[in-house]
């Protein structure tokens, strides 16, 4: 018979603290192997604890619960590391975020810059505004995109920021910095629901990359939005056919990490 651990212990063996392995429990992310009908004493069993200490060492990397279940309960390597590649992106997202966060900060501790700066009405955005804008809202867009429980305002903020990053490439960017911004219209639209304008918006990104020659990771994203797009449309026959050509299209990019980027999105296909 394996050899049995009060909670407690399980606890300092595992690295959880007795709250989190009812909160688990509860879930049914971590059941324990025993629970006395009568007094309600839970215990667990050895062979549990490698499950155990990697729920312990995941939360320690901020991923969230569910996202660590789909980890567990996956027996390939491979698409354990692709689950853990998402999260992955959005820690890199969110790290850009804050650096630029802590760069202002140390910007007005040091009195390189004013806590409230002066109001400038200016008559023209200068090319490294827009781009800085541009850049800045499609990361914007792109934290809301990542949070699973938008109120209706940051849905509309999500939409409003998508099309001004969109808008500002258009202004300052080239052919790739337009497809991009097409791209992320057609994903917010598809996240929201709205079929049309995520078919609009994937059909644009598409031809921006033909007429200008772009492939490689350009070309297998407009193909995963076309695909995304006719799905939330309703039409399931085609989206299948884009979904071939976005396979076929990410098997020949150069770059395996940037590979491994729309093979994730396609992974989240519905």
């Amino acid at each position: 018979m394996d050899e049995s651990f009060s909670i407690g212990r399980f606890a300092r063996l595992s690295g959880l603290t007795i709250g989190a392995l009812r909160h688990y429990d509860e879930l049914d992310l971590l059941r324990p192997a025993r629970v006395d009908p009568e007094t309600g004493y839970r215990s667990y069993e050895r062979q549990q604890a490698e499950r155990a200490r990697t729920i312990a060492r995941l939360r320690s990397l901020e991923m969230p619960l569910e996202e660590i279940r789909a980890v567990l309960d996956q027996d390939d390597p491979m698409e354990q590391r692709r689950l853990i590649g998402q999260h992955t992106a959005r820690i890199e997202a969110r790290t850009y975020r804050l650096q630029r966060i802590l760069h202002v900060l140390r910007q007005v501790t040091d009195a390189k810059e004013a806590l409230m700066p002066e109001l400038q009405i200016p008559t023209e955005i200068d090319p490294d505004t827009r781009r800085k804008l541009a850049a800045d809202l499609y990361n914007h867009a792109w934290s809301l995109l990542e949070l699973t429980d938008r109120t209706p305002d940051q849905d509309d903020e999500m939409l409003h920021a998508a099309h001004a990053s969109r808008f500002h490439w258009g202004e300052v960017g080239d052919a790739a910095n337009r497809a991009r911004g097409e791209w992320q219209c057609s994903r917010v639209y598809a996240v929201l629901g709205r079929g049309e304008p995520a078919l609009h918006h994937a059909r644009r990104c598409l031809e921006i990359c033909e007429a200008n020659g772009i492939g490689d990771w350009d070309l297998a994203a407009a193909y995963e939005a076309l695909a995304r797009a006719t799905v939330v449309a309703g039409d399931h026959v085609e989206a299948a056919a884009w979904r071939t050509k976005a396979v076929a299209a990410t098997a020949a990019i150069a770059d395996p990490d940037d590979r491994g980027q729309i093979e994730g999105e396609l992974a989240t296909l519905p």
